[in-house]
């Protein structure tokens, strides 16, 4: 996964500023980091899980690891997956910016 080129996968680019049109008022985003230790994880899937654990979405990382999601308010699972390891978080998301940091460890 390390040096995954992300340019033609059709996702967003993870590290842009959030576009002008996103009113936080309606929309929920979540934002965050994966790290492995201190250390930003580039070219990591992060995965958007229901809160069944049904699969919704997925980005890759950029470069500095940071990744963004567009959902709906509720209860989501983060997973990360990597070559320096795997971790997930579970968090409740409102209207705004949900900040996130999501850890990767080796298994």
């Amino acid at each position: 996964m390390a040096g995954v080129d992300v340019a033609g996968c059709g996702a967003p680019d993870q590290a842009a500023p959030l576009p002008a049109s996103v009113d936080l008022a309606k929309e929920t985003v979540i934002t965050g980091v994966v790290r492995a230790g201190d250390e930003p994880v580039p070219g990591a899937y992060v995965r958007l899980l229901d809160a069944g654990g049904e699969f919704t979405a997925e980005v890759v990382t950029s470069a500095a690891g940071e990744f963004r999601f567009f959902a709906a308010p509720g209860k989501w699972t983060l997973r990360a997956l990597s070559r320096q390891g795997n971790g997930d978080t579970t968090i409740s998301a409102d209207r705004g910016v949900t900040q996130v940091a999501l850890a990767v460890a080796a298994d």
